[in-house]
């Protein structure tokens, strides 16, 4: 059986390439295709379209970038119904999947279709939410999303988050000594992310040295053009002792607490019980949009999963090199708080083996071969 994956950047093919290893554990045979980058190759997928460059922050910055993506979701849709797949599983980055979805029904694709983290997870935006439901079958993380969808009458699968049985949580460290400690360094993945993160950990790192002089950091960019990015930078701040690792989970191995954007790898820090400090900060010109949207929410994951602060979130001008250095220190003086906090999100984000559950949904959704 042919399974697509469509994903739009790096924490969208984590969650395929997890998706798609317990599907083969189901059927061995199954083939996997999509659109992709590195990490979803690596696993053996057929990239049908390399996603590189096509994550962005926010809706301004992805202006430019509009034409041709709609150009390459026509073509693929196009290719999709001259030669369907059993299913089509689209992974995040709602934009463009939810109207790759539209136009596979309005060209008359007919088998099922997925929107696994469908959008508006947090926003309750009852359109939003019916017009995924109008073409895929919704499969959401979080039984906030869940009730929502089941409150407008409209259909939705939950089984837990499919990430949170891939990392064992590690048992609660010691706090580091006071002059050091190991800090993973992790600044997300997007051009944006890096031009405005970088700068800030690498300063609030140089603070943090001068309070803790035996402190160690290690770097873990996503791909190459993060290494060189934040290589360049460290030489540049005179900070030459800099380590790296490849990605997240190699840097975090380690370390006794984060520095990370907020995105999926603060989950990834949570569910591996690695303390963490989170910042986001975009352009001016996207500042007042994202106050908009987030409307006095938490933007990082666990906060909004457990409804309260559990990691410290930096957002914007609060994010200055003194607040970072302050909230890390304080992090490595007492992390039991928030580890405690972690075991208790594991318990909010469900069951577990959910991976499990959910490869035997899309494996039954493939085999009933109607959408």
């Amino acid at each position: 059986m042919r399974y697509f994956f469509s994903t739009g950047e790096a924490s969208g093919e984590l969650t395929a390439v997890a998706l798609a290893e317990a599907i083969a554990r189901l059927e061995p045979e199954a083939r996997f295709e999509g659109i992709g980058s590195d990490r979803m190759r690596a696993a053996g997928f057929t990239i049908r379209q390399d996603n590189g460059g096509w994550a962005s922050m926010g809706p301004l910055a992805a202006i430019p970038r509009i034409p041709k993506l709609l150009a390459l979701g026509l073509r693929i849709a196009t290719q999709l119904v001259l030669s369907p797949p059993d299913l089509v599983v689209l992974v995040d980055f709602g934009a463009f999947n939810v109207r790759l979805a539209k136009v596979l029904r309005a060209l008359g694709f007919r088998k099922p279709i997925i929107d696994l983290y469908p959008p508006g997870t947090w926003l309750d935006d009852p359109k939003r939410a019916k017009d995924v439901a109008r073409v895929a079958m919704p499969l959401t993380a979080f039984a906030h999303q869940r009730d929502f969808f089941a409150a407008l009458g409209l259909p939705i699968a939950y089984f837990g988050h499919p990430l949170a049985s891939r990392y064992a949580m590690r048992p609660p460290r010691p706090a580091p000594p006071p002059d050091g400690g190991t800090i993973a360094i992790l600044p997300g993945s997007r051009p944006g992310e890096l031009t405005y993160h970088v700068p800030l950990l690498l300063r609030a790192l140089a603070l943090l040295k001068a309070k803790r002089p035996g402190l160690r950091a290690i770097a873990g960019p996503a791909n190459e053009r993060g290494k060189r990015y934040i290589r360049v930078a460290a030489a540049r701040e005179g900070i030459a002792d800099l380590s790296f690792a490849a990605g997240t989970g190699a840097a975090i191995a380690s370390a006794d607490a984060a520095w990370v954007s907020s995105g999926t790898a603060v989950l990834e820090c949570a569910l591996s019980g690695v303390p963490a400090v989170a910042l986001y900060v975009v352009s001016p010109r996207l500042e007042k949009y994202a106050q908009r949207v987030r409307a006095g929410r938490f933007v990082t994951l666990p906060n909004l999963v457990m409804r309260r602060q559990i990691v410290p979130e930096l957002l914007q001008e609060l994010a200055t090199p003194e607040r970072l250095a302050g909230e890390m220190d304080a992090l490595l003086r007492d992390p039991w708080r928030q580890y405690a906090e972690f075991t208790a999100l594991r318990e909010e984000l469900g069951p577990p083996g959910a991976i499990d559950r959910c490869a035997a949904f899309a494996v039954s959704l493939a085999k009933s071969g109607t959408s």
